[in-house]
């Protein structure tokens, strides 16, 4: 069987030729090696689950009934989940521009890859796989605040598609878009992605990227080489992120209340001018990510 392994899958590279971004998800295509790369991942990282994440997640875990021993079905996950927040995971064949990434959101759809890392890297993977998106997303999104805080975030994508448009300059829309998209990226990066937050006297992890890394979860709390700081929009606008190596900032929350309360104040400054030029650096935004700005339909 020729398996989903992220990188290695025919089926997907099929649907990327056409441009085919939402796809079905062709459950009887996952080998024995795919599902034992499931069970590894997820057996291993309980006890730091445990021990490191939100209540909020653990909640979102025990709701979703996930499998530990074979790779989820897509249609039982929603099946839990809609009811509780009317997040749906959707099938994606793998990137999608950046507006239409948000707009998933705003329409409480959340793009899941439905790949598998190969078993033999199950500690580091450039590229999203079904653990990160389903075991490190995926439980947060059965938290109506978070999920609501998920949307938001759609909504102010939106907002800066109109401010975008609204310049009548063709060469001002490209340079404003790559800093307002970057500041985003920084933004959800830091948050939905690598967050901390705090939980009485303690810090906990509700960033996904952290959630779904075995080595990186207990590292992002416990490290003295790790900056942790209070969220500070200024800040998390302005600095630059590197992929491929933990973390060496982060920044904590006080709630989901708290992010959401950022992000309306991120639309603030989207409409004040204050995102029109952050510093520059990681990430690239990308001609695609751009465009998608650019003749997003509103």
């Amino acid at each position: 069987m020729e398996g989903l392994t992220t990188t290695k899958a025919p089926f997907i590279e099929k649907a990327q030729a056409p441009g085919q971004r939402f796809i079905h998800q062709p459950y009887e295509l996952y080998s024995e090696e795919n599902h034992r790369a499931w069970a590894s991942l997820y057996a291993r990282i309980q006890d730091r689950w445990r021990r490191h994440a939100t209540p909020k997640f653990l909640d979102g875990v025990a709701k979703l009934n996930l499998d530990p021993q074979r790779v989820p079905r897509i249609e039982e996950i929603n099946r839990f989940l809609s009811p509780l927040t009317g997040f749906s995971a959707k099938p994606v064949s793998g990137y999608i521009p950046a507006f239409t990434f948000f707009d998933c959101l705003r329409n409480r759809d959340f793009p899941t890859t439905i790949t598998i890392r190969d078993s033999s890297k199950l500690d580091y993977l450039p590229e999203p796989d079904m653990f990160h998106d389903v075991a490190g997303h995926v439980p947060m999104h059965t938290d109506k605040a978070f999920a609501d805080t998920l949307v938001r975030f759609g909504e102010f994508a939106l907002s800066a598609a109109l401010v975008i448009q609204d310049l009548k300059d063709k060469e001002l829309q490209q340079f404003r878009a790559r800093s307002i998209v970057r500041a985003l990226a920084r933004f959800f990066w830091f948050t939905v992605e690598f967050g901390l937050m705090r939980s009485g006297t303690d810090i906990k992890v509700y960033g996904s990227g952290l959630l779904s890394s075995y080595g990186e979860i207990s590292h992002s709390v416990e490290s003295s080489e790790v900056q942790r700081y209070p969220m500070q929009l200024e800040w998390v606008v302005n600095q630059h992120f590197e992929i491929d190596h933990y973390q060496p900032l982060l920044f904590i929350v006080d709630s989901f209340d708290h992010l959401f309360a950022m992000i309306d104040e991120l639309e603030t400054w989207l409409k004040n001018g204050r995102l029109n030029n952050v510093a520059p650096g990681e990430p690239t935004v990308s001609d695609a990510d751009v465009e998608s700005f650019l003749t997003a339909k509103i």
